[in-house]
């Protein structure tokens, strides 16, 4: 059994329907009217101990509804879900003790108190040993940065300064899983890479669970190993990072470093099937190419027949550029489910 097990999993939204204006909302009060909106839709998913799993989709597409029932926050419609053999929703004080939660869009902070006071009541609530406590904190206030503002009060942090203080709030009761819902959203480039830098360490020199749903591709390839996509609240791709960009990534890049003259190049572009020869600044030009049709050998090959090739290197797609083409359509994945890292 793994860490957490999900089988079957649904909510269905029930959604009131009003006619506009006054007289609208009294006719509802004697005559109601609902629709339903299913936001997740039969999911199954294990989710083993140790494991960082990215778990991604366009918006509406059902990744923080399931966030929220593994937390307990929500309650299924139907379906199973055990975290570490708790029921997250019939057993809510149980499943808090186990496991930490960041939601980008909320704190879990008091506003009108100092940061470190905050972490006081946590402690307090989690009953977390004074030790543990101030082990796990100092350990914290240096790798996330936090002495500048563990004196201000919550209103009065700045979103990356929030961030860093929400994450170290979910950890200090040293929970075996992580859920990370857009962590970095809204963060400057400096702030994400020292979060990102953090919850990677988290999970493979300590071996917590991470969970992680984000907009911001870049989370994924640097934290996850593990790829699910969801979309219209059912899983339709779960398998490696790597599976993914080898089975749908099909363009290369090949940079080149050389001495070559500008028509030599214009007349190879012309040889080679489903390549792009694009020259760069002098000395430097790259060769596009479709893997299934042109290999790097035989690029290379071609290449060096036409210039004298000083260096090169081969530029790998990045996950961002695949999961942006499944959302716009782009790419069909099949729904597989249940393949596991």
């Amino acid at each position: 059994m793994g860490t957490i097990e999900v089988r079957g999993l649904k909510k269905v939204f029930r959604q009131a329907v009003k006619d506009p204006g006054l007289a609208g909302a009294i006719k509802h009060l004697f005559t109601r009217k609902f629709t339903e909106k299913t936001a997740v839709s039969g999911i199954d998913l294990t989710v083993e101990e140790g494991e960082a799993i990215a778990y991604v989709g366009p918006n509406g597409a059902g990744k923080s509804t399931t966030i929220k029932m593994l937390t307990g926050i929500l309650v299924p419609t139907s379906g199973e879900i055990r975290v570490m053999g708790v029921d997250p929703f019939r057993d809510r004080m149980r499943n808090a003790r186990q496991i930490g939660a960041v939601f980008g869009q909320r704190t879990q902070l008091w506003w009108d108190i100092p940061v470190r006071e905050s972490f006081a009541l946590l402690k307090d609530i989690y009953e977390i040993p004074e030790d543990r406590f101030r082990r796990n904190l100092n350990t914290f206030i240096e790798l996330l940065g936090m002495d500048e503002f563990l004196g201000l009060t919550g209103r009065k942090l700045s979103l990356g300064q929030r961030m860093r203080a929400d994450l170290a709030a979910a950890l200090l009761h040293d929970p075996k899983i992580v859920y990370l819902d857009e962590p970095t959203i809204g963060l400057d480039v400096a702030v994400k890479e020292n979060i990102r830098g953090f919850v990677r360490a988290l999970n493979r020199e300590l071996g917590t669970t991470i969970m992680l749903t984000t907009h911001d591709l870049k989370d994924i390839e640097d934290i996850c190993r593990r790829l699910v996509i969801i979309d219209h609240g059912r899983i339709i791709y779960d398998g490696t990072i790597e599976a993914v960009k080898d089975a749908f990534a099909t363009e290369r890049t090949i940079h080149f470093q050389g001495t070559f003259e500008e028509s030599r190049l214009r007349e190879l572009a012309d040889r080679l099937p489903a390549a792009e020869v694009t020259i760069h600044e002098p000395g430097h030009f790259s060769v596009r190419f479709n893997r299934f049709v042109t290999g790097a050998p035989e690029i290379t090959s071609q290449v060096m027949g036409v210039a004298e090739v000083a260096d090169f290197r081969i530029s790998e797609p990045d996950i961002e550029e695949v999961i942006r083409k499944v959302y716009e359509g782009g790419i069909e994945l099949p729904r597989l489910t249940g393949m596991g890292a």
